[in-house]
């Protein structure tokens, strides 16, 4: 049985070492984009990768985005709509998030950070079970992890409540389990 807090640890620690940066927007998320939707993203921590791009393009092809929204670890996400250049209030766990009165939405695709991930669609988060349970309340959006290559696993055992990505981008790679 893999140990999830140690893993989370290692998988950090990997990922801080290689520092943070842009991710390059990958192609299939380009070809995906469509006025209108709802892009939820997210304003990197530390080192984890940059999504700034993607919501560019997000922007550009006339997306709304929407970023999350937390108040503490029980409580779930709520994506919020998000303004380029709109000021962002720091919440819970140091997170970049909108005003809480912003207006809620329902995101078509969901960009998340990542602290690991496999080839399977695995992924392994912060360990509260917020996007978790934020996919489950949104089945139909377009799950894409986004993360450096350095942070696969080799395999990762799901819990009963995990839900799978459909994609995960790096630096290097689009990967569709």
């Amino acid at each position: 049985m893999i140990d999830k807090r140690a893993l989370r640890a290692r998988m950090r620690a990997v990922r801080d070492a290689h520092g943070p940066g842009l991710l390059p927007v990958a192609r299939p998320f380009l070809d995906r984009l469509l006025p209108q939707q709802v892009i939820a993203a997210y304003r990197p921590l530390g080192a984890e990768a940059d999504p700034a791009l993607w919501i560019e393009a997000a922007l550009h092809a006339g997306a709304t985005i929407a970023l999350p929204h937390v108040t503490d670890r029980a409580s779930p996400i709520r994506f919020l709509t998000w303004a380029d250049g709109e000021d962002l209030n720091v919440g819970a766990f140091g997170l970049h998030q909108p005003s809480p009165d912003s207006p809620e939405c329902r995101p078509d695709i969901i960009l998340t950070p990542l602290v690991g991930f496999d080839r399977r669609g695995n992924r392994l988060g912060q360990g509260a079970g917020h996007y978790d349970r934020a996919f489950a309340a949104n089945p139909d959006a377009w799950r894409v992890g986004i993360a450096w290559s350095m942070q696969e696993a080799e395999e990762l055992v799901p819990d009963s409540w995990d839900v799978p990505l459909h994609a995960i981008a790096t630096e290097s790679e689009w990967i569709v389990p």
